[in-house]
């Protein structure tokens, strides 16, 4: 392709490519994760047990919506994955200049809609009066912030999809050292409360953005857009809605079912909250490895359908299974050990019910390490099916998410408590897992791909198909 910075998945070595690609999605993974532990963090120290419950009790309802606008994005990046493997600039063109207009009316409809419902929602989850106003307080501005969001995730999808994915990590560091002076500065030094965090989130993430607007505009001349380009194509609106609407419906499936279970932890009072909440923080780094596992496998899989190489995604998706199963027994281990201390780290020094917050915390965090292979294997063969364009089937795998969560939250957590909050979410993975194996059989096959034949003889046996939807 012409002069840019992208780089070709199409050729070399799966694993050496696939690990140099995970290394800075895992790192820019690990940075935004860091936006929301120091929030966290920062809150626990010095806002108390109440302001901490309140602020995690967001994450089930800040996944939703936050999961959405990531996985829309996702999708809009993966027909532009394969224009690139595809070698087709014009092609390419087109769908960045129709996800600008799409991603920019629907990040405005996202925000007005969940600012409007926001309070209305948390009363719904039954929030406690005592966590109310915080959590009030600190998801109004993550929701205010949601075009940042989407212009971040966005840009570092299109910029993943040429192959780079080293320079959205540059940003994330950058943006996520700011994050961690901006809340310094407005909740202790300001006094700003729960709110200071909200706006520390939400100016970091908008600079992030428009960091990558900056490096795109300087650095990848297949990206300058003329008017043609920009010209809205139903075509093209259409594939990319095609693509990005399952994918973050997926997410909000799942959410559902997060926020099931959300509530029924209100149900059980502020510690089992705040241990929710510390756990979740720490689990969330954790399992950071897998999510930058699933990303670099649909982008691999989205350049390599476009070259015609099946074979080369299942090759890649074995190296992926290795990796992270090895790096699952490993976790295991340094929560298993360290967890409890972990989970420490964001709660006020010498709180009365510290000690039980503690137990529970590395409770919960044990029961789902125990589980991780699981976890590995439902991000890894949900984004690899996403990249090969059957987006639709990932959304099928979270429905199976969202109704075991369900099931543990409605039924099972009444009655066996913070048991059952514990073993909610490796249930529902298991679940995903008995459908998306047979699922991604089934996507390879569609693909041209026989287990146990050489690439030359399914070459010549059969070609690649392209379904009509993505002939544009």
């Amino acid at each position: 392709m012409a002069d840019n910075r992208g780089k070709d998945l199409t050729s070399g070595s799966p694993m050496k490519l696939l690990a140099a690609f995970t290394l800075p999605v895992l790192l820019g993974m690990l940075f935004q994760q860091f936006y929301s532990m120091v929030d966290t963090l920062v809150v626990g120290k010095y806002l108390g047990v109440e302001a901490l419950a309140g602020v995690g009790s967001t994450g089930a309802i800040s996944f939703l919506v936050l999961g959405l606008c990531s996985g829309i994005c996702s999708g809009f990046a993966i027909p532009v994955a394969q224009k690139y493997g595809q070698r087709d600039e014009a092609g390419l063109r087109k769908y960045v200049g129709n996800m600008i207009w799409l991603g920019t009316v629907l990040a405005l409809l996202i925000t007005l809609t969940t600012t409007l419902l926001c309070r209305r929602t948390l009363l719904w989850m039954h929030t406690p009066a005592d966590t109310f106003e915080y959590a009030y307080r600190y998801i109004f501005l993550i929701f205010l912030g949601i075009p940042a969001t989407m212009l971040y995730n966005l840009l570092s999808g299109i910029i993943r999809s040429l192959g780079d994915s080293r320079t959205p990590l540059l940003f994330l560091i950058f943006s996520s050292l700011l994050n961690v002076a901006l809340d310094v500065a407005f909740i202790v030094a300001l006094g700003m409360g729960v709110s200071g965090a909200g706006w520390a989130t939400l100016l970091s993430q908008l600079i992030s953005g428009l960091l990558c607007l900056w490096y795109m505009a300087r650095s990848f001349p297949v990206l300058r857009l003329s008017g043609a380009d920009l010209r809205p194509d139903r075509r093209y609106a259409a594939r990319l809605l095609m693509m990005g609407l399952p994918m973050g419906l997926q997410y909000s499936i799942t959410a559902i079912g997060s926020i099931l279970l959300q509530t029924a932890v209100n149900g059980l009072g502020a510690v089992a909250m705040a241990a929710v909440t510390a756990g979740s923080k720490v689990g969330m780094f954790a399992c950071c490895p897998f999510d930058a596992i699933g990303t670099a496998a649909a982008t691999f899989a989205g350049q390599n359908l476009g070259a015609g190489k099946p074979e080369r995604i299942h090759a890649g998706v074995k190296d992926c299974a290795l990796i992270g199963t090895v790096y699952s027994v490993v976790i295991l281990g340094v929560l298993y050990l360290w967890g409890g201390n972990l989970s420490g780290l964001f709660l006020e020094a010498g709180s009365a019910s510290a000690g039980e917050i503690l137990a529970l915390s590395r409770r919960y965090l044990l029961a789902s390490a125990l589980f991780y292979v699981p976890l590995l294997f439902v991000n890894l063969l949900r984004f690899t099916i996403q990249g090969m364009g059957y987006s639709n089937l990932a959304v099928a795998a979270g429905v199976l998410e969202m109704a075991a969560r369900g099931v543990f939250g409605v039924c099972l957590v009444p009655w066996l408590g913070f048991t059952a909050v514990c073993f909610a979410s490796p249930a529902a993975w298991i679940m995903a897992d008995l459908f998306l194996f047979p699922a991604y059989f089934h996507c390879l096959k569609k693909w041209g791909f026989r287990p146990g034949k050489q690439a030359e003889e399914r070459a010549a046996a059969r070609p690649v198909p392209v379904p009509a939807a993505e002939r544009l």
